[in-house]
């Protein structure tokens, strides 16, 4: 677990590659992110997370086939690596075992 260094944002950003699967793009992700979360994103944050991410070798990416429905252009589609799948795994049994040592009073807080 040690090396694997991920923040909370570039986490998120997996998860939603993850959810996508084969349409895994900048901009279908910015749409599940906003989707997911309520919340808007500038698609350069999430340009920058992804590049990111496969510079750290959790992600990798192709151009997809063109399409006539973007001019021809073609898009870059990002997927998980195995190292991601690992990562991922890692995260949310290292979560799960310490959001169940958090003691029944300790989520009960009262003010005052």
């Amino acid at each position: 677990m040690r090396d694997i260094k991920l923040g909370n944002f570039e986490e998120l950003v997996l998860l939603l590659v993850g959810v996508l699967y084969h349409q895994a793009y900048s901009v279908k992700i910015v749409e599940e992110y906003q989707k997911q979360t309520g919340k808007k994103i500038n698609i350069s944050a999430i340009h920058t997370v992804l590049y990111r991410l496969e510079e750290k070798g959790f992600l990798e990416s192709r151009l997809s086939e063109s399409t006539g429905e973007r001019g021809g252009k073609r898009k870059r589609l990002f997927y998980l690596t195995p190292y991601a799948s690992k990562a991922l795994d890692e995260l949310t049994t290292l979560r799960e075992q310490l959001r169940y040592q958090i003691p029944a009073q300790a989520l009960n807080w009262k003010k005052g």
